[in-house]
């Protein structure tokens, strides 16, 4: 279950004040001293990879100069501001066993083009269990729109039109990992049941052994610009799909003013494998609570491209000879 948000409020509009927060997400109204007190602020050294830019809090003791997900050389970034913590992590559903078996799965579904014996023939290389991080968030705003649609458009192609929705988004996720790439979070996402969401001590504890949990590194000003490109997109989306007149729409603009917005910060389970095949090394995702969801890079049959073109040209010359005559 996600944790509760703080009861404090703004003054001005009395939208939910989140902890730590120095103005309100809403009117930006600076918020009292009194909303910061008892808020845990949580200072980390974060050690970055050079290569991949996955991020992890340090600890000199555990001398690890390089990183856990691609093998680059790290360095450390001190950093001033307090960093958030996830308020629960999504617990992991899936044994390593069972992410293996997922890749192999995923493997044999991959067609004509990849090698036949690429399932059989891949090795492992590393399993990486990973909590990677994001913001789930809930948020009511006003959307005005513009566009041009096929809607009584008369002679023309296109005619205009405009408008204003209330809409509600519940339970928008968007990602703040380092470790992941933002497509390899996207295609995770729609696999997880936030509301599964526990404590972060009882999740931390049932997790596979060796499992590394990422930091939210992202300053609060930059997390919330994140989180209303996100609600503008979805907001475009939605518009199109019910609010904009017509079949066939162009110049979709979109302007949101936000009514509420409440934020929970959630780490998410995954496992990030490497594997080699006939010497060379490939990346595979497998999502930690539903191994379903798995994909990554793949090698091509070269044999079959080239048989593939070949034919290709060849079709090509007949129809050629053909028409010539």
């Amino acid at each position: 279950m996600l944790a509760a948000q703080p009861a404090a409020r703004c003054g001005r509009c009395q939208a939910a004040l989140e902890r730590e927060d120095l103005r309100c997400a809403i009117c930006a109204c600076p918020t009292p001293a009194a909303a910061a007190e008892g808020a845990a602020h949580v200072k980390a050294d974060i050690l970055r990879c050079d290569t991949c830019a996955a991020a992890m809090a340090y600890a000199a003791e555990a001398q690890a100069p390089r990183c856990a997900f691609c093998g680059s050389v790290m360095h450390l970034e001190q950093i001033v501001d307090p960093i958030d913590q996830a308020d629960a992590l999504v617990p992991f559903a899936v044994a390593p066993a069972q992410a293996q078996a997922a890749l192999r799965r995923w493997m044999g579904t991959l067609g004509f083009f990849r090698p036949k014996d690429l399932a059989s023939g891949a090795t492992v290389d590393s399993l990486r269990p990973l909590f990677w991080v994001a913001w789930v968030f809930d948020a009511t705003a006003l959307v005005s729109w513009t566009a041009d649609s096929d809607a009584g458009s008369g002679r023309s192609a296109w005619a205009p039109h405009a408008g204003q929705t209330e809409l509600e988004f519940t339970r928008l996720l968007v990602p703040a990992s380092r470790g992941l790439t933002h497509a390899e979070c996207t295609d995770l996402a729609p696999a997880y049941d936030v509301a599964t969401a526990r404590p972060p001590a009882e999740a931390a504890a049932a997790a596979p052994e060796g499992t590394t949990a990422e930091q939210f590194d992202v300053q609060r000003s930059a997390a919330r610009k994140a989180i209303v490109s996100a609600i503008e997109r979805t907001a475009a989306a939605r518009v199109q799909a019910g609010h904009i007149p017509g079949s066939k729409f162009r110049k979709v603009k979109v302007a949101v003013l936000l009514r509420s917005l409440v934020t929970h910060r959630v780490a998410l389970p995954a496992y990030v494998l490497a594997y080699r095949y006939r010497g060379k090394l490939f990346r595979a995702v497998v999502n930690g609570q539903d191994d379903a969801c798995a994909f990554g890079a793949a090698p091509l049959s070269l044999a079959k491209v080239v048989l593939v073109a070949g034919l290709a040209l060849a079709a090509l010359a007949l129809v050629g000879l053909l028409l010539a005559r």
